[in-house]
């Protein structure tokens, strides 16, 4: 079987564009809250099975204890699950603003700088060339994937 297949490579680079993040950290969002509602069904069901037929040989503590036990990990699974899903928005904010928000603004504050300098006549003979600051690409459809966005990447 050969290597090469359909899917696309993985690279860290993918994800300097901020479409490619907002894609990403939407699909992953959409798999957690899957996931989150499957762990909803089963701990409302367990719960629901457990207080309709304790077993007739516990007491009132122990049914209590081994309810606790066996529906508490549902509980803090889905509060994890809730936690990451909350947790995809910061990080495609943190993201825009470190990589792209952050170096633009300090990028347009030192042509600033610049500019003010050459305005007083700070020239030292050379002009250096500005460099544009590096426009905003426009923001990702709510269809599109993290896929999608790769596989554009692999076909262009």
């Amino acid at each position: 079987m050969s290597n090469t297949s359909s899917r696309p490579g993985w690279s860290g680079d993918m994800l300097d564009r901020p479409e490619m993040v907002e894609a990403w950290a939407g699909q992953l969002r959409a798999s957690l809250a899957e996931y989150v509602d499957y762990v909803t069904r089963i701990r409302r069901d367990a719960e629901a099975m457990w207080k309709a037929n304790p077993p007739a040989e516990f007491g009132s503590f122990e049914a209590w204890w081994r309810h606790h036990k066996v529906a508490g990990p549902f509980a803090r699974l889905q509060e994890h699950l809730e936690e990451a899903v909350k947790l995809t928005f910061e990080v495609a904010a943190q993201h825009r603003r470190q990589r792209h928000e952050v170096p633009a603004a300090r990028q347009a504050a030192a042509q600033a700088k610049q500019q003010v300098a050459l305005g007083r006549g700070a020239d030292t003979g050379r002009s250096p060339q500005p460099r544009p600051a590096e426009a905003r690409a426009p923001a990702a459809s709510q269809d599109s994937t993290f896929l999608d966005f790769l596989r554009g990447e692999r076909s262009a």
